[in-house]
């Protein structure tokens, strides 16, 4: 009550009409489908994640399996950074008081942090943000006009303090690791970095199966930082650049944060349902309160811009929407177990193990069943672990050293000669299907 969870509780009761039984209907099978995807549900069948209260709500123990994806992902993503001039910084998850004080959060967004923690007379805060820690670096060195655009990129963890009524398995926690980057540039730079950063957003939604977007621009709040003439450049920097990637998107005007105009994109998943992924900022905030300045080409001293942006967000809250999206079947690039080889009886093995070799060897994430049950019962158990490749060996395959392969949504697929099988599969995974 209040948004106390001390409080006593009250029992919201919510009603929902439509003008034809069809589109009732409609919406009861998507609650229905839509509770066969909860990533809760899936997380716990497929053995990727579990959280556990007794040890801290909100927070996220990654399985062997789930790891795994997290792993593939990561890589991803630092590779495709190193292909783009980012570099790569790591940044610690505790700081002294007194920065998250120059930033502003501890007299902003104090509520959602944890309290300091006492350590020789000084206070530390496990971060909620990873900003401030790319900003001393940044401050490490006297920086030139010809240094920027400086793009700095981490995996980074933070910490912000939620509510427990409003936890909700990886869609909302305590501790999750964003894809953070920020970038310092001059004011003519702006333009292109946004347009940069916003392809690259495009790029990887893409990869990762989401092709339809609803774009949001949030212009000046009444109370904000930075001249006026900065905000016109920034927002209409935003604005162009949007136009010229060929987004629709819709105006909020001033929804913006008091730092600078943003950009929100949501992704729209299987079942239709919108979910705040990327996020540009420009702020004109930090770079005052760090002093942060580089030398221009005339000798004097500017103060740079700085672009926050995250372009997956939390890692946590898009590998849940990523199992709801494909309903735990991963693509093949990302499914922690790409192909499993199958004997039909126990005669076959050495031969199952020889194939499941060839594979390992070849970079493919693969497993071997050598159990006893009938053939159709490790078909059955594979297809639960929505593992994508089945390479069953018999009798015949043996005879004539082929493979016969099974595949995920479409059944049997015929006779293969293994090395064939293990190129075009390579072929497959290196561009993401």
């Amino acid at each position: 009550w209040k948004g106390d969870e001390k409080r006593e509780s009250f029992q919201r009761i919510y009603g929902i009409s439509f003008p034809t039984k069809k589109e009732l209907d409609d919406y009861l099978e998507l609650i229905e489908e839509a509770k066969n995807r909860d990533h809760r549900k899936l997380g716990k069948e497929l053995d990727l994640f579990s959280i556990h209260p007794e040890v801290g709500s909100g927070l996220i123990y990654w399985h062997p399996q789930g790891a795994l994806i997290r792993k593939i992902i990561e890589d991803f993503l630092e590779d495709e950074h190193l292909k783009r001039g980012y570099g790569l910084v790591y940044t610690p998850h505790l700081g002294n008081l007194n920065q998250w004080k120059t930033s502003g959060h501890w007299d902003f967004y104090r509520e959602l942090m944890y309290p300091p923690l006492e350590v020789e007379k000084d206070e530390f805060m496990l971060r909620p943000m990873n900003c401030p820690g790319h900003i001393l670096i940044y401050k490490n060195q006297l920086r030139s006009y010809r240094d920027l655009p400086i793009r700095w990129s981490e995996l980074g963890t933070v910490y912000r303090l939620e509510k427990s009524g409003v936890l909700h398995g990886l869609l909302r926690v305590r501790g999750f690791t964003q894809d953070d980057a920020h970038i310092f540039c001059q004011p003519d730079q702006l333009k292109d970095e946004i347009f940069s950063v916003l392809e690259f957003a495009i790029f990887l939604l893409k990869s990762f199966g989401f092709d339809q977007y609803e774009v949001l621009l949030s212009t000046r709040p009444e109370k904000y930082v930075g001249t006026m003439e900065n905000w016109e450049k920034a927002t209409s920097s935003l604005k162009e650049s949007l136009e010229k990637i060929g987004f629709s998107y819709s105006l909020d005007p001033g929804e913006g944060v008091f730092y600078g105009p943003k950009i929100d994109i949501k992704i729209k998943d299987s079942l239709g349902r919108k979910w705040q992924c990327s996020t540009v900022q420009v702020d004109f905030n930090l770079p005052q309160r760090f002093h942060l300045k580089y030398i221009d080409h005339d000798g004097k001293e500017k103060e740079p811009i700085m672009i926050h942006r995250a372009l997956l967000g939390s890692l946590e809250r898009f590998f849940g929407v990523l199992i709801e999206h494909y309903k735990g079947a991963f693509p093949l690039w990302l499914a922690p177990c790409q192909t499993i080889v199958l004997p039909i009886t126990e005669k076959e093995n050495d031969y199952a193990v020889k194939i499941n070799k060839k594979l390992l060897e070849s970079g493919i994430r693969s497993e071997v069943n050598l159990g006893q049950e009938k053939i159709g019962k490790k078909i059955r158990n594979a297809e639960l672990k929505k593992i994508p490749l089945m390479v069953i060996v018999g009798k015949k395959e043996i005879e004539k050293s082929t493979i016969a392969l099974r595949e995920r949504g479409k059944g049997d697929c015929g006779e293969r000669n293994p090395e064939e099988f293990i190129l075009k599969l390579k072929q497959r995974i290196a561009l993401r299907k």
